[in-house]
């Protein structure tokens, strides 16, 4: 008999699409000795992800059954974090113009970075990565 916290292991990494992307999760449990999986995405891009992190467990899936619909009524998900890789010449205002539109938006890198960026003066570096806050 197929173990359900086995498979709930083997794709751990869906489910944590799921939670990650506002998709309603219905059922989990063991039918026909497969995981299955009832849920519902806001959106099919939504659906086509999840479908993506399945495959990227196992591309045949031959012990999983998912049921996937589209619910456009469920709340959208924020936007997924854009991450910047700091590259030389760059400024927070210089990363802000081009990211956010314009470079006096510096203050919002600065509030989504605070383990990195401190205020105005913090020093960024080739190679450092930075969240793009949507806007």
């Amino acid at each position: 008999m197929a173990d359900l916290d086995l498979l709930k292991a083997k794709y751990e990494s869906v489910l944590q699409v799921i939670a990650r992307r506002w998709v309603r999760l219905d059922h989990v449990h063991i039918q026909d000795e497969k995981l299955f999986i009832g849920a519902a995405a806001p959106t099919q891009d939504i659906k086509n992800e999840v479908w993506n992190a399945i495959k990227a467990v196992d591309e045949q899936f031959a012990d999983l059954t998912a049921d996937i619909s589209v619910d456009a009524s469920l709340p959208q998900p924020p936007p997924e974090p854009v991450i910047y890789t700091v590259v030389a010449g760059d400024s927070l205002w210089k990363i802000a113009a081009d990211h956010l539109g314009n470079g006096a938006n510096f203050h919002k890198l600065i509030e989504a970075n605070p383990d990195k960026l401190k205020d105005e003066h913090s020093v960024i570096h080739p190679g450092d990565e930075l969240v793009i806050p949507a806007i």
